[in-house]
């Protein structure tokens, strides 16, 4: 992610996650985390907690492969582990990016 903003727009949310616009309506509709700001013209700001948020649904709708439904009782029963997963997978992707990289220069 790049230089933490104050505020993004729904566009660049949507690009972070590789998803369509209409998909991060939708779960602004489906789940009660994601809670962005509205400026005058009603356009979604997303905060950087709006953000992790997303990353959350993301990573259990489309990487888990979660139903909506089922994302929603996983983050009532326990979004800490679900947190903690996410924290978990990403440092064993940089570490795999690191080695692959390193054998590389071997």
């Amino acid at each position: 992610m790049p230089t933490e903003k104050l505020f993004y727009k729904i566009s660049e949310a949507a690009e972070m996650f590789s998803v369509n616009i209409s998909a991060i309506r939708f779960w602004e509709k489906e789940f009660e985390i994601l809670k962005p700001k509205k400026n005058k013209k009603g356009n979604r700001l997303f905060t950087p907690k709006d953000i992790k948020n997303l990353k959350i649904i993301y990573h259990l709708l489309k990487e888990r492969g979660f139903t909506v439904e089922g994302a929603k009782k996983k983050l009532k029963e326990n979004k800490t582990d679900t947190i903690n997963n996410i924290e978990i997978v990403s440092h064993l992707k940089d570490i795999r990016g690191f080695l692959v990289n390193l054998r590389k220069e071997l």
